[in-house]
């Protein structure tokens, strides 16, 4: 049976490190390669970033398996046992241009199932975690259960994008929805969007496109207060797929849900 405080202590150790790390190169110049597309940037602190968890999981835990964004991790078709989901550096685009909002997130699983979950701002030094069943915190600061709030109070994070260029779903819905809400917000990282839904600094996000390392901690921050985190149809989560993402508090996802993304009957 996994010794879940022990692995938690593991994995702060590391990210801790890891954040450290990345501060630092601050300093220097970055080699910076595109994968699947001129836009999908990678760079050599992506990359080591990973391989250091890799590393440290490999010798500390040698039965658990590894998702990972840059490819270092397992190739998997379950989520049998104990799986870690990495990425190491979720707004790598940020990072190059901005050298903030950008942050590290790491999802443990259990049989399929959230157990911890970590999503790291380094830049502010905010880390978002949780423990299934034992609530979420910023830091050392446990985060309130979300509030009900209605749709046209909630600020809520969508990629302009989406809402002028998508194949997926009603362009005219989700302009409706971009102008019921009181505003729209992009920070460019998935991982942080999720944690400002857990913390309510912004009350949904919503987005067509994530891969599983993309979302795997946020979904487990974000229910530990109480919200929900979908696909843009109120499905279930894929976690080893691309899926859309949406999260909220229970009342304003269902609310959003039937008012803007589901087909009309």
């Amino acid at each position: 049976m996994a010794n879940w405080t022990e692995i938690d202590r593991h994995a702060k150790l590391w990210i801790a490190d890891a954040g450290e790390s990345i501060r630092r190169s601050f300093k220097h110049s970055l080699s910076i390669q595109t994968k699947s597309n001129p836009n999908d940037l990678v760079t050599n602190m992506d990359k080591e970033t990973e391989k250091y968890f890799i590393s440290n999981i490999r010798d500390t835990y040698p039965d658990h398996s590894i998702l990972g964004e840059e490819g270092n991790g397992d190739q998997l078709n379950s989520l049998d046992g104990t799986v870690w989901i990495i990425d190491p550096i979720d707004g790598t685009t940020n990072f190059i241009h901005q050298q903030r909002n950008f942050v590290i997130s790491i999802g443990i699983y259990e049989n399929g199932v959230g157990r911890l979950g970590y999503i790291y701002d380094v830049t502010h030094d905010e880390l978002y975690f949780a423990e299934k069943g034992k609530g979420a915190y910023m830091n050392e600061v446990k985060l309130p259960p979300l509030e009900k709030v209605p749709v046209h109070q909630s600020l809520i994070a969508v990629n302009a994008t989406w809402l002028v260029k998508n194949t997926y779903f009603d362009q005219h819905k989700l302009v409706s929805l971009a102008t019921a809400v009181r505003g729209t917000r992009s920070y460019g990282s998935a991982a942080l969007e999720l944690a400002y839904v857990a913390s309510g600094r912004i009350d949904s996000y919503l987005t067509m496109r994530l891969s599983p390392w993309d979302f795997a901690a946020g979904k487990i921050i974000v229910e530990e207060v109480g919200g929900v985190v979908t696909t843009l149809l109120g499905e279930e989560l894929d976690m080893l797929s691309v899926n859309s993402v949406f999260a909220g508090e229970v009342n304003l996802h269902s609310e959003i849900l039937d008012q803007f993304l589901l087909p009309t009957k």
